[in-house]
């Protein structure tokens, strides 16, 4: 395994319409995290406080800001609340596949000089379209190594 020494040129997908023109300016790819500790301390707990950690995992949100072409909105409308495979695509080609929605697609200020931008939030759902609980860690859907 190698390590990325740069973030350029990191791109997102949405499978429901792979069409939709995003200028990704950056993205933030979603992330792991456990939920907190389970406190365990009991009465017989002599000098520490004890904690077990949670069985499940939560994928964090993914945020990207873009460019965007307004003659798109209608497309991007079409792309909000609808559960599909997305897919981050690294620079050494490898990727990262998951389930989830586009939740918000928030414009920036359009300012003279300065290209228009907008912000993107994806929900991770971590359910596919049929209904079944499926992580990033599934065979059919998920991290792909770099090719060769």
């Amino acid at each position: 395994m190698a390590r990325l020494d740069d973030g350029y040129q990191t791109l997102i997908s949405f499978a429901a319409d792979p069409t939709v023109l995003f200028y990704e300016k950056t993205v933030t790819p979603p992330g792991v995290e456990g939920g907190g500790a389970i406190e365990t301390t009991q009465m017989d707990n002599t000098a520490w406080r004890t904690f077990s950690p949670k069985s499940l995992l939560t994928l964090t949100n993914a945020g990207i800001t873009v460019a965007y072409d307004p003659a798109c909105y209608d497309e991007i409308i079409a792309l909000v609340n609808v559960n599909t495979v997305i897919t981050i695509t690294f620079p050494d080609a490898s990727t990262l596949a998951f389930n989830g929605y586009l939740d918000k697609f928030t414009p920036n200020v359009c300012a003279e000089g300065e290209q228009p931008t907008a912000e993107i939030d994806v929900v991770c759902t971590n359910i596919n379209a049929g209904g079944t609980e499926e992580g990033i860690d599934n065979a059919a859907i998920g991290y792909t190594a770099p090719p060769v």
